[in-house]
């Protein structure tokens, strides 16, 4: 059971709500913290105003199996993003704002939707710009019935203060820490300071809802830490893993992600215009395991 009705029923979850919602007017909700008055339409980095851009939300097989389950993951894609990742394989919508802006009302009726069509989560993908109105929506959703996990699937660009206002609403939390090299970061992502965000943000998500937690083949509560491994960066993936372990827990659930391929802007930079090759996909797992880690999705069987 999700912890998100008990705070409806204090007030809490209300109070969140509100609270979020008049930070739009000066946003700091990101480590960029560009401080424009989203209220009245201004926009920093992300380039989303007051209404969050919905472009799509239906049920979604192709996540881990503990998310995906049988029945999907009620995935809600929003447009805009706090990075400016080169390689973006959703550039249309991250970069593009592909779909409508969308009240927290509709946004209400899609977490509905989903649930009603037997979905075992809400998955909120790329939220970390639109966290008052993902909130404001779970308060009206809530309202009317609305009890599945909230899963929080972002690229580890987080502020540690956003994420305290999310304890209890978020279930499951889902980044996909990118970058160690902090060059890296900014050259791809336009991202400084990543690493010490994405740490200080992971440690945060680990301490609101502990490791994984799988009941009867689904995650129920938990962190889910993902890597996207890149061309040429094994010593990426090997740094977060031992951090992974040493700081967080052995029994961190990682998902080493094999699928990279050139899209958006990569092929502008050499050493991105190629897919992995198996040799460092294999590297990489190793130094996982190597690092102490004992739950690699690709390793597990649900």
């Amino acid at each position: 059971m999700s912890s998100y009705p008990a705070l409806l029923e204090s007030g809490e979850l209300e109070r969140r709500a509100d609270l979020l919602w008049s930070m739009l007017g000066e946003c700091r909700l990101c480590p960029r913290e560009c401080g424009a008055n989203r209220l009245k339409g201004e926009t920093g980095f992300c380039r989303v105003g007051r209404r969050a851009v919905l472009s799509s939300y239906g049920p979604h097989f192709g996540e881990e199996r503990p998310i995906s389950g049988r029945k999907g993951s009620g995935t809600v894609f929003f447009g805009g993003c706090n990075l400016g990742c080169v390689f973006c394989q959703n550039h249309e919508i991250s970069h593009g704002l592909a779909g409508y802006e969308a009240e927290p009302e509709m946004l209400a009726f899609a977490f509905l939707s989903l649930q009603h069509d037997g979905c075992h989560n809400i998955n909120l993908v790329t939220p970390s710009h639109v966290v008052p109105q993902v909130v404001k929506a779970v308060l009206l959703a809530a309202r009317e019935g609305l009890t599945i996990p909230i899963v929080y699937n972002c690229g580890g660009y987080e502020k540690v203060e956003t994420l305290r206002l999310l304890e209890g609403i978020v279930d499951i939390y889902m980044p996909d820490f990118k970058f160690w090299d902090q060059k890296r970061a900014v050259a791809l992502a336009q991202a400084p300071a990543y690493r010490e965000a994405a740490t200080a943000a992971l440690q945060e998500m680990h301490r609101q809802v502990g490791d994984l937690k799988i009941e009867g083949g689904l995650a129920v509560r938990g962190l889910l830490v993902r890597h996207l491994l890149l061309p040429g960066a094994v010593g990426d993936a090997a740094s977060i893993a031992r951090w992974l372990a040493s700081t967080l827990s052995k029994e961190t659930y990682l998902n080493l992600m094999d699928q990279y391929r050139p899209c958006n802007r990569a092929r502008e930079f050499p050493d991105l215009a190629r897919r992995i090759t198996d040799a460092e996909f294999q590297a990489a797992a190793k130094a996982a395991i190597e690092a102490g880690l004992k739950r690699l999705d690709h390793l597990i069987q649900v």
